[in-house]
């Protein structure tokens, strides 16, 4: 998110993250102002000064190993997602700050924005915790809103030794790891969003980054994550406008990112047992390690910088649409299915579940306050719930570009 042209000036990364949205969240709008003083030359002597105070709570890593790392793949990660968290604009470098300071200042923020959706009257919790065998989080949510029933925003930074269940779950998916005692490190950020009115979607956006120091000194790292989109209601210009986002925000690093990734979303977010997708895709990815991790990182932060315009539009289109107890029903049983995904097949729940420590509460964020099920459902076929189902069973090309190409990078 931040511009990615500029990442080569001054800190990179380290800079430019500049906030996704959701989730972490996101913002429409937003500008961010970076004041640099002295030359590259002299700033690169120098130690820059991270400025917090607009973030929803303290970096979890402390200021000084922050400030003195700030050129390691960790440092720019924790940076970037603790500025998703806050806000998503453009960023604006200008070399006008005194005493070398780095400064940031952004008009608005993902959590903010979505408070701002309920009219002032429903707050972000913040709740700062920390992991006994080393990091922690900090998790946002917003529960009971007139618009959104539940929104949560967390972030986490957190690391130790990978209990054998991850090693296992990491391996059974092509990862090469050594045998010994494998001390990892794990920063991303996730939101959800479960709106109230059943003609708003469900959105869901998750970006990480995973090293695991082997024996010997080597590291393996890596990047994932993904933002996709699950309707109740059918409506096709909204499904065109997500989607045509996240193209966008592929095809600055590779046009062939979108088809590809895409489909691995089609594929990935897939209740097996039910035939069906969670909903309409977007784009999800995993494992991307390639040899410069700087190009996965900006890629990552142009995906998360691709939320708020793909959602919060769809938000104010819909959320003061009128509906019943018919769509309620059909709202509820939905989620259902999104609680079996989230419970029986989703990665990131299971890792977090299997890590000693983890903090429940904020791996279960993601599910929504109340959901349904009933027995042997079937809606009729010609009905707007049928037509949604069919979306489901039959994952469609909203952007109409065919199939991904078998040569595109990973």
């Amino acid at each position: 998110h931040c511009g990615v042209g500029l990442v080569d000036q001054y800190y990179s990364d380290f800079l430019c993250c500049n906030q996704l949205y959701v989730g972490a969240a996101v913002i429409t709008g937003g500008v961010a102002a970076y004041y640099i003083s002295r030359s590259r030359a002299e700033m690169a002597r120098r130690k820059p000064k991270v400025e917090t105070s607009l973030f929803m709570a303290e970096p979890l890593t402390s200021i000084d190993t922050l400030t003195d790392n700030y050129d390691d793949m960790k440092t720019k990660m924790e940076l970037m997602i603790m500025k998703i968290q806050l806000a998503n604009a453009p960023v604006v470098l200008s070399p006008t700050a005194e005493d070398g300071e780095i400064e940031v200042r952004i008009s608005a923020d993902f959590c903010r924005a979505l408070e701002e959706e309920e009219d002032g009257e429903t707050k972000f919790r913040v709740d700062r915790w920390e992991r006994p065998q080393g990091g922690g989080g900090i998790t946002c949510i917003l529960q009971d809103g007139r618009v959104f029933e539940k929104a949560g925003v967390n972030i986490s930074v957190v690391k130790g030794v990978l209990p054998p269940a991850a090693v296992q779950q990491m391996r059974a998916r092509g990862k090469s790891l050594k045998e010994g005692e494998l001390p990892f490190f794990a920063a991303g950020v996730s939101s959800v969003i479960h709106p109230r009115n059943p003609l708003v979607p469900t959105v869901h956006f998750n970006y990480r980054y995973f090293e695991v120091q082997e024996p010997g000194g080597t590291t393996q790292s890596w990047f994932g994550g993904g933002t996709d989109l699950t309707p109740y209601y059918l409506d096709e210009e909204d499904s065109r406008h997500f989607h045509r986002q996240l193209k966008v925000a592929c095809d600055r690093h590779d046009p062939g990112y979108y088809a590809k990734f895409k489909k691995w979303c089609d594929d990935y977010f897939n209740i097996t047992h039910r035939g069906e997708r969670r909903g309409i895709g977007g784009i999800f990815f995993d494992d991307l390690d390639d040899p410069d991790p700087e190009k996965t990182f900006q890629f990552v932060t142009s995906c998360a910088e691709s939320v708020i315009p793909s959602y919060l539009p769809l938000v104010k289109k819909h959320k003061d649409d009128a509906y019943g107890y018919h769509e309620r029903q059909w709202q509820l049983l939905r989620r259902g299915r999104y609680v079996e995904f989230n419970l029986i097949y989703d990665r990131g729940t299971k890792f977090g579940l299997y890590t000693p420590g983890a903090r429940f509460e904020s791996i279960l964020m993601s599910l929504p306050l109340t959901a349904r099920w009933e027995y042997m459902h079937v809606p009729s076929p010609d009905s707007k719930e049928g037509k949604l189902v069919e979306i489901l069973k039959n994952p469609r090309d909203w952007l109409e570009i065919g199939e991904p190409s078998t040569n595109t990078k990973k």
